[in-house]
């Protein structure tokens, strides 16, 4: 990707910031109009996947009291309906609410602003968890820097290479990348890019299950990244039920991986002493020792009888 067409990149996504966070976005809701919610259709691209069933269910019933307060930023298209934007909450409570006309505000947009206006909104929530973060960076920058997810967590990884050596980064190509990434994250103000690799990078390879759980806002990170290293699934997946169930501490979590993390090691260890016992046994003779060998009886007696308890 050209330099040139980098900072036509970076210069649009400024614009698309600035229009969210200042004075643009009010312009914008003082133009607005209202339409039929039947011609709004929803992007193929959403960046928000997951929506509070608690927090759906009240805004539906402000949107039932008080209507829709802010409107919904859309985008014309070819047939003569409107394309979502930002406002899919508010969207969809007012489908529950059964509105029928919805307020919109009417952005002239192409493909890519449209996207990086729907992720920088998502960017800015509140209640943003993050999975959803660290899947709305990448999708920016990728998009951003007309790239992959791919590339660019390779990029931030021969950046971090490099600087643990000491070393300039030689390729002219990543090191303007870089530069680009640095920029976005200027403008998501939420992590540095290296705080973003270490930190929520890894969230992305966690098992299917706990992903889900963090996804969903059942489970804080930090304790998801734990139950993570159980490597038995059955295990997994009881302690993260109980977890979310319980809703356990750090610690609590901890002392319960501690052990089950043990567990598959313990039979080997266990097997390795009995081997060893039968092999001294036998090496010191002790089997033709009366007084020994009576004595090995009784604790093989007792070690019976345990098992048949």
């Amino acid at each position: 990707m050209s330099t040139k067409r980098q900072r036509t990149q970076y210069s649009a996504l400024s614009g698309v910031n600035a229009f969210l966070s200042s004075g643009g976005k009010k312009e914008a809701e003082k133009s607005s109009n209202t339409i039929s919610i039947e011609n709004i259709r929803l992007p193929h691209r959403q960046p928000r996947r997951y929506f509070d069933p608690i927090k759906m269910e009240q805004l539906t019933q402000s949107v039932k009291e008080h209507g829709i307060l802010e409107p919904l930023l859309v985008r014309g298209l070819p047939d003569g309906k409107y394309e979502l934007v930002a406002g899919e909450r508010r969207y969809r409570a007012a489908k529950e609410a059964g509105l029928e006309e919805v307020p919109i505000s009417v952005r002239e947009l192409d493909d890519e602003q449209a996207l990086q206006i729907a992720l920088i909104e998502n960017l800015q929530r509140e209640d943003l968890n993050p999975v959803e973060e660290t899947e709305g960076i990448l999708d920016l920058l990728a998009i951003t820097l007309q790239t992959s997810r791919e590339e660019i967590i390779s990029t931030l990884n021969i950046a971090a290479h490099a600087k643990r050596k000491g070393e300039e980064v030689a390729d002219n190509v990543i090191r303007k990348n870089l530069d680009e990434i640095e920029k976005v994250f200027a403008i998501v103000g939420t992590l540095s890019s290296e705080s973003f690799r270490t930190n929520r990078l890894p969230l992305l390879n966690l098992p299917e299950e706990v992903l889900g759980a963090l996804r969903t806002g059942q489970l804080e990170y930090t304790k998801a990244r734990a139950i993570a290293k159980l490597k038995d699934s059955n295990q997994r997946q009881q302690l993260l039920e109980k977890a979310i169930v319980e809703d356990l501490s750090l610690a609590q979590i901890k002392e319960e991986v501690k052990p089950k993390s043990l567990s598959k090691a313990e039979p080997l260890n266990f097997n390795r002493r009995i081997s060893k016992i039968e092999q001294a046994i036998r090496r010191k003779g002790l089997l033709e020792n009366s007084e020994k060998c009576e004595e090995i009886d009784k604790l093989l007696k007792k070690l019976e009888s345990l098992i048949e308890k």
